[in-house]
C-alpha cells in the first residue's frame, strides 16, 4: 500500500528535535524502509507485530535490533529516546490508540519524544481487512492525555494536498 512512499521528510523534521545517536523505536516497521532512513542518524530498534516482516528484514540485516511488538500493548521493558511511526497507529481503534499513547510514555526516557504520522480527516474505513482511522490534529491531540506536551504538529502532502499530518510530542516531566 505504501509502495513508493517513505518517511524521509518526516525523519528530516525529527533530526531538528532529536540529537543524532539517540535511541529510536519504530513501531510497525513493515519492510524496513523508514528504519533504514532512521538508522542513518540514530541507534534504531525496529518492531512489528508481523514476524514475516521481521524475518524478511533480518535476511538482509542479520544484526538488526528487532522486536515483535503490538503497537497497543508495547510489551517490552526497554526504554527509548524516541518512538516513531509512519501511518501505523491509524490502524488502531480510538480506544486502542489512547492505550498505546499511555504505554508509550512508560517506554520513553526523560524528555523522550514520540513522532507519529496520520492521514488527515474525520472518518474510519476498512480496506483489505485493515482499519484506517483518519484524524484532525485537534482531535488527536485531545485524545492523547496529559502526559505529553506538543513540540510540533504540521500538515504535509503524501498522495494529495495536505492529506497527512505528523505530531511530535515530548514526555512531560513528572513532578
Amino acid at each position: 500500500m505504501a509502495s513508493g512512499h517513505d518517511g524521509r521528510e518526516l525523519v528530516e523534521v525529527l533530526t531538528s528535535h532529536l540529537p543524532a545517536g539517540s535511541s529510536v523505536l519504530e513501531l510497525g516497521m513493515g519492510p524496513g524502509v523508514d528504519l533504514d532512513i532512521l538508522a542513518q542518524y540514530y541507534s534504531v530498534t525496529g518492531s512489528d507485530n508481523s514476524k514475516v516482516f521481521l524475518n524478511l528484514y533480518r535476511e538482509t540485516h542479520p544484526d538488526a535490533d528487532l522486536l515483535v511488538l503490538d503497537a497497543e500493548k508495547l510489551e517490552t521493558d526497554r526504554s527509548f529516546d524516541c518512538i516513531y511511526s509512519n501511518k501505523v497507529l491509524m490502524h488502531l481503534s480510538k480506544d486502542a490508540l489512547c492505550r498505546s499513547f499511555t504505554r508509550q510514555l512508560k517506554l520513553l526516557t526523560e524528555d523522550g519524544l514520540v513522532m507519529h504520522s496520520f492521514w488527515h480527516g474525520s472518518r474510519e474505513e476498512h480496506l483489505q481487512g485493515l482499519r484506517f482511522v483518519y484524524y484532525t490534529e485537534e482531535e488527536l491531540l485531545g485524545m492523547i492525555g496529559s502526559g505529553y506536551e506538543t513540540v510540533k504538529s504540521d500538515r504535509y502532502s503524501e498522495m494529495g494536498k495536505d492529506d497527512s499530518f505528523y505530531i511530535i510530542l515530548r514526555k512531560k516531566h513528572e513532578k
